[in-house]
């Protein structure tokens, strides 16, 4: 069966691990943490490992995967995935991109493939390189900012108190979405994830 390609957007360094923005490349540190892999640093201008997601039916291991962060900045990610795809012969319809979403309230997460990008500079320039938007998508809920703060402002702070409190369930989610949809497909996993 042909591999998977998953990952998780944000931007790198010690001053942006916690960001609301980096939540997509926190999903891919607990998939790596669930198939007990370290993520080395790959010529694709990422830091990429190769594990399985999950576990399949009848305990055997779940599909092959190789899980990466891009090394540079949110709105460079395209370069980084563009060249992983391409090294790991991975076609669009088997890359997943786990990333923060506005639109969806904190703690939920949502799954499509395609479509717009919705002002999410990470997003915008993975369609770009690929050239294509026909990718999986796994969006993870930030919520939106509060009053009248920027969007970009929102995105770039930490999560609060109360959320990091909720935030390894949110993380742990979004695993399992990931590991379900490699397994068992989009529907399947829209019809657990989006369901209230």
């Amino acid at each position: 069966m042909d591999s998977w390609l998953v990952v998780g957007l944000g931007n790198s360094g010690p001053k942006y691990a916690g960001n609301r923005h980096n939540v997509g490349a926190m999903v891919v540190a607990e998939l790596a943490d669930r198939g007990r892999v370290t993520l080395s640093r790959h010529k694709g201008r990422a830091s990429a490992g190769t594990t399985r997601l999950g576990v399949a039916p009848g305990g055997a291991p779940g599909p092959a995967a190789t899980i990466a962060v891009p090394s540079g900045y949110m709105n460079e990610s395209g370069g980084p995935v563009s060249s992983l795809a391409s090294y790991y012969s991975v076609s669009p319809e088997r890359i997943v991109i786990v990333h923060d979403e506005l639109d969806i309230p904190f703690g939920a997460i949502r799954l499509k493939r395609g479509g717009g990008e919705g002002g999410h500079n990470g997003l915008r320039s993975v369609s770009a390189s690929l050239g294509t938007r026909d990718y999986l998508r796994v969006r993870v809920g930030i919520g939106r900012p509060p009053g009248r703060m920027d969007p970009a402002d929102y995105v770039l702070r930490d999560f609060s108190p109360t959320e990091r409190k909720e935030l390894p369930f949110l993380l742990g989610d979004a695993a399992d979405a990931v590991e379900l949809l490699a397994a068992s497909g989009l529907t399947a996993t829209q019809q657990r994830f989006h369901t209230p």
